[in-house]
């Protein structure tokens, strides 16, 4: 049995989900419209406010199938009825970012700023120079932007100091201590 397979999917109102042939979904909400192809061996029914995956048989890849479909098919009703969010902070002396044009700016202790591409369908603002904030309607594309930014200085254990997510946990290490001779 798979708990989040047989899950229905509400849709809000103002958000438009179309089958095609093979499994060709698309979901049309206030913030855009985001397409992707499913497995043709799911059925996937949309009933007035609610949407359906089932499933033809107990196979192994099928149930697996079953409920990574189910969600990815979730995360784009919320992503473009409400739309996704991942915010980071600079945490360290002289850290800050802008975003100019389409790069992003970040000086974070290195000889020479980070610069990095900005995507087209993911929308980066800087709410102050330590805070980067990473929003658009694909789940996968705004967290894959956010770990690239936070890629380019991960937090350090010993002071703290790098790009985390807000209200990550930094575990943090002692440093060395004089021992007695």
């Amino acid at each position: 049995m798979s708990r989040i397979g047989n899950k229905t999917i509400t849709i809000p109102a103002g958000v438009e989900v179309t089958v095609a042939s093979g499994n060709e979904v698309t979901v049309k909400g206030p913030k855009g419209t985001l397409s992707r192809q499913f497995a043709p061996m799911l059925e996937i029914q949309v009933d007035g406010g609610e949407c359906h995956v089932t499933r033809p048989n107990d196979l192994k890849a099928t149930k697996q199938l079953h409920g990574t479909t189910r969600a990815l098919l979730h995360n784009m009703v919320v992503g473009v009825s409400e739309g996704y969010e991942k915010r980071l902070e600079l945490v360290g002396i002289g850290f800050r970012s802008a975003v100019s044009g389409n790069k992003l700016t970040l000086n974070i202790g290195y000889s020479h700023p980070v610069e990095l591409e900005l995507w087209s369908d993911v929308k980066v603002e800087c709410a102050s120079p330590t805070e980067i904030v990473v929003s658009g309607i694909d789940k996968q594309k705004v967290g894959e932007f956010a770990a690239n930014i936070r890629a380019a200085r991960k937090p350090e254990p010993y002071k703290g100091k790098g790009i985390r997510y807000k209200g990550e946990y930094v575990h943090r290490k002692e440093g060395k201590t004089a021992g007695k001779k």
